[in-house]
């Protein structure tokens, strides 16, 4: 959410998007896991340093998908709204908005696996659970089954996630073209 919220902001304000935008582009350059010892400092060992190291991962690839889809709107479209007296929130809401819905989807799809691999990175880091834990764990004492059954693991729930946000969606987006069955696409003018 709080991707999106600044997703709008950096679409519709020039001092957002030269200020935020620029933050977001450098922090997403820094390796995250040089990060996150800083976050274990900061906010120890607990949850609380492995969802600051997944939401730095993962708030990036939404925040540019949703604003891509903010500003990919038919300027024709935008005019009738505004010539319709449309208020900024009633074009936001009502053309903007569904506009960028399946952009921001297509990078949540990216940020849930991406959260996950930024989870295992905090619990590489310090950590006395978790799956990244057990790899950690298992890799010193040589039990490469272990390993295998972690990362086997980390690959059904990176697969489950990303399938509920394909859910999602489905759900909120059933009007767009990528949601269409096969026998709805316009046929090819090659074949």
């Amino acid at each position: 959410m709080l991707g999106v919220v600044m997703a709008i902001g950096i679409a519709y304000s020039k001092v957002i998007e030269r200020t935020l935008y620029t933050l977001l582009v450098s922090l997403n350059s820094i390796p995250k896991i040089a990060l996150a010892p800083l976050f274990v400092i900061w906010l120890g060992t607990g949850l609380g340093s492995k969802v600051a190291v997944s939401f730095l991962i993962a708030v990036f690839s939404i925040v540019i998908d949703t604003v891509l889809g903010l500003r990919s709107v038919d300027p024709d479209a935008i005019k009738l709204f505004r010539t319709m007296r449309a208020t900024r929130l009633q074009e936001l809401l009502r053309l903007r908005a569904p506009n960028a819905m399946p952009y921001m989807f297509a990078g949540m799809k990216v940020a849930i696996s991406m959260a996950l691999v930024g989870a295992i990175a905090g619990e590489f880091v310090a950590s006395q659970q978790g799956l990244g834990y057990v790899i950690l764990s298992a890799q010193s004492m040589m039990q490469t089954t272990r390993v295998f059954a972690a990362i086997i693991l980390l690959g059904l729930m990176g697969t489950l996630l990303f399938y509920l946000v394909e859910l999602a969606e489905r759900l909120c987006c059933p009007w767009h073209v990528s949601q269409r069955g096969e026998g709805t696409k316009p046929a090819s003018a090659h074949g």
